[in-house]
């Protein structure tokens, strides 16, 4: 299943001459390593940025410490900004973030483990969010986010 999506995010990437960008932090690399796995990448990925501390997020992305304060990084407006650094940061068109509570710690009421947030951009084009709320285990949860990651993109890269 991740074969063919990452097939169909390249062929919409290539068509477009378009590159594209990752910002990291639950998965660590894991959107990354995907999608550079596939034969070629290199004509339409740029670059991962993995950023899991919120002075990773405020050093490399530029997202602004207050607002990690006022959200906390695992949020919507965390997610947006930090999607919208990943393509000011680099020459990509097309760009992902992911921001989550992984487990099996970390969890709290209002957001529990397995709750992770998405983002997608474009440039010229405000950024958007979207909630997943996974089960499972560490690993499970990490893979989940990764591939609802690659499903928004490929999704947005497909519809520009």
């Amino acid at each position: 299943m991740i074969g063919r999506l990452l097939e169909r995010l390249a062929d919409a990437l290539r068509a477009r001459g378009a590159f594209m960008a990752t910002a990291e932090s639950c998965t660590g690399g894991l959107i990354a390593a995907a999608c550079t796995s596939l034969a070629g990448s290199s004509e339409w990925f740029e670059r991962g940025f993995v950023t899991y501390s919120n002075e990773a997020k405020a050093e490399m992305l530029g997202v602004p410490s207050a607002l990690i304060v006022a959200q906390g990084a695992v949020s919507e407006e965390v997610a947006c900004a930090m999607v919208e650094g990943a393509l000011a940061h680099s020459r990509a068109r097309f760009a992902v973030s992911v921001t989550g509570i992984a487990g099996p710690g970390g969890g709290s009421v209002a957001k529990p483990v397995g709750t992770v947030w998405i983002g997608v951009a474009r440039t010229g084009a405000p950024a958007a969010a979207t909630l997943l709320q996974a089960s499972g285990d560490r690993a499970s949860i990490r893979a989940a986010s990764a591939l609802r990651a690659l499903e928004l993109l490929v999704a947005l890269c497909e519809a520009s």
